[in-house]
């Protein structure tokens, strides 16, 4: 297994990721067998591939010599016995753990004494299935994410008794097939599943306190952080029956960990068969016609022309200039004012200031002046002085969202989370720093990983964040990590380790 041209490589399962391996070893020219227990399920699924790359050849997306390299690569095995001469076997089944021992007992009496096996699984301990194995320093984990051919990232995971040499060996593998590998400890959801958590369930408990909408959550995510999904955007195309069962194994195998748990809503969705797209209704109806955006609140009031401001900060100036508005710090007893504050909800900021409740009017500006702007007002506001700065933000050329009471606004509270598990996976030793971030970024697609986040607003100030929400709502949810507490604290690179 010294370079790609050697290597045979099995495929065990002729499922979507595993016919998804397949291709992506084959348009490598690796040579492929491709087995399945249902017998003629490998041979269709290379007939789904051949077909699919022979489409993108007539579409000019492969050359004639590129499809050819893959069609002629793969080959369908009648079982596992057809997988002797492999040089690597990879076993991508159902996420069952006597199925998956008992498909290695059978590869490993089949190949050679120095060929690698590594199983596919998302969710079981590579450790747990390796001890049935003979030879368990020749297994590790790949685990491949979905769709194979188009996603980068594969974590690479070792055993108990893995040794180096096989895992140099699979990174190797990982990286000739075109992919970015990450060596992953071997914990519960691995990397990604488990840092994936933190934006969907955060945004579920959101929209579980009335806080916005799911189509202005996600409007929000998109235009102030620059993701290209909103969280149920995200939730709908994976699905329920995908997602919430993930998010369910996490947190019971982190014993009830608070920062991975999901919402009663969301639960509700999967028992009611509201997946998502794939059944055409979710936390967004997908039937023809439907609008899933975020409708534009509308002002019957003048905008505003001066604002006062809350405490002299640099984004409330700018904030203000933006609008054309002036700016006063001595209360005039009736214009708006403004504040911006950091993990408290409106009634809060106003209490700790002293500032008036009815003309507060509390803006999210923790990722700077955005296309959207997000506002909100105490209980108890006659809704002028935020009716007057939402129409003032409208004048300017910008949207606005008016949400609910809420500790730390929308975005402020889904980046922290994010930020703050990512930033509890790199105390735990899960990968490096810098890996983490790259896992997230090309796994998730997010625009940024999690520490790069809790970089970009700062260390202190998302510690600011997690200790306000967390104190006001008793949810251990938002406590901080050691890992944030001790960069926030001292002068250091937040990707230090």
């Amino acid at each position: 297994m010294e370079t790609a041209a050697r290597q045979r490589l099995g495929v065990i399962g002729a499922g979507a990721m595993g016919a998804g391996i397949a291709e992506a070893a084959a348009a490598r020219g690796i040579p492929v067998v491709l087995t399945d227990a249902r017998p003629g399920a490998a041979s269709e699924a290379i007939a789904r591939i051949r077909a699919g790359a022979a489409k993108r050849r007539d579409n000019g997306k492969l050359t004639e010599e590129q499809y050819a390299v893959l069609a002629g690569a793969l080959s369908a095995g009648a079982g596992i016995p057809d997988l002797a001469g492999c040089d690597l076997v990879v076993e991508a089944i159902i996420e069952d753990l006597a199925a998956k021992q008992a498909v290695f007992a059978e590869v490993e009496a089949v190949v050679a004494p120095d060929a690698l096996i590594v199983s596919n699984t998302s969710s079981l301990p590579i450790g747990v299935i390796a001890r049935a194995l003979a030879r368990p320093e020749r297994f590790a984990g790949l685990h491949f994410f979905n769709p194979v051919p188009l996603m980068k990232l594969v974590e690479v995971i070792a055993g108990p008794k893995t040794a180096a040499p096989t895992l140099a060996a699979l990174t190797a593998f990982a990286r000739g097939i075109g992919k970015e590998p990450v060596e992953v400890r071997d914990t519960p959801g691995f990397l990604v599943n488990h840092g994936g958590r933190a934006y969907p369930t955060e945004a579920a408990l959101a929209l579980q306190e009335n806080v916005a909408s799911a189509a202005e959550i996600d409007a929000i995510m998109r235009d102030c952080c620059g993701f290209r999904m909103g969280p149920f955007e995200l939730m709908d195309l994976t699905g329920m029956d995908v997602n919430f069962t993930v998010c369910q194994f996490l947190h019971q195998s982190y014993f009830a960990e608070p920062r991975l748990r999901s919402t009663t809503y969301h639960r509700y969705l999967l028992e009611t068969g509201q997946l998502g797209r794939k059944t055409g209704q979710g936390f967004h109806s997908y039937a023809e016609g439907g609008d899933r955006s975020a409708p534009d609140p509308v002002f019957d009031v003048a905008p505003a022309t001066r604002l006062v401001l809350a405490e002299d900060l640099p984004e409330l100036r700018d904030f203000a200039a933006a609008l054309g508005c002036e700016a006063r710090l001595a209360d005039d007893g009736e214009s708006p004012v403004i504040g911006f504050p950091l993990g408290e909800d409106a009634s809060a900021h106003a209490a700790r200031l002293g500032l008036p409740r009815h003309r507060l009017v509390a803006v999210d500006l923790t990722f700077g002046l955005t296309r959207r702007v997000v506002l909100m007002g105490c209980v108890g506001s006659d809704g002028r002085s935020v009716g007057a700065v939402g129409a003032a933000v409208q004048k300017s050329g910008r949207q606005v969202s008016l949400i609910a009471e809420s500790l730390g606004f929308v975005a402020q509270r889904l980046v922290a989370a994010v930020a703050n598990l990512g930033c509890e996976m790199a105390q735990m030793g899960l990968a490096a720093p810098r890996d983490i971030d790259r896992a997230m970024r090309i796994g998730l697609n997010y625009p940024m990983g999690p520490l790069e986040y809790a970089d970009w607003v700062g260390p202190a100030r998302m510690l600011r964040i997690l200790e306000n929400m967390q104190a006001l709502s008793g949810d251990d949810r938002y406590r901080p990590s050691a890992w944030l507490r001790r960069r926030a604290a001292g002068d250091c690179d937040i990707w230090t380790r």
